[in-house]
């Protein structure tokens, strides 16, 4: 959620990329739903290793979980680093609509986050991680 998030707030100023230290293989269904549900794109969403991008230079990494921060290998062409826990959401229990709820309070939280985060950027430039 974080990806298409981000990438929709900043748009063509940048390139976000999402990626697991242990990847599904699929983007859980309701991830997509509680995308869908405030209107942002989730066509061609896939499941990617990190490991894709040891060699990538990247402005900006963000761990979302405890775990992936501990699980994470180190990407070594990383500018800068930060560690954003939030709740797992594939992790929540009950009904579909019940694990909905989940879903939407961390896509909120990550929105909210995000935002304040780009908002901070604005503010000091010189830091350069929009």
């Amino acid at each position: 959620m974080a990806q298409v998030i981000w990438q929709h707030m900043v748009g063509d100023l940048a390139t976000v990329i999402s990626a697991g230290s242990e990847p599904a293989g699929y983007v859980h269904p309701l991830a997509i739903q509680a995308l869908q549900e405030i209107d942002l794109p989730t066509s061609g969403l896939k499941s990617k290793s990190v490991s894709q991008f040891l060699d990538q230079r990247i402005d900006l990494v963000v761990t979302v979980c405890d775990h992936a921060q501990q699980s994470c290998p180190t990407l070594p062409y990383a500018q800068t680093t930060l560690h954003w826990p939030f709740d797992d959401p594939a992790e929540a229990t009950g009904t579909d609509e019940e694990k909905m709820v989940f879903f939407r309070r961390v896509r909120d939280e990550i929105k909210s986050r995000i935002t304040s985060h780009i908002a901070s950027q604005l503010e000091n430039p010189a830091s350069g991680n929009v």
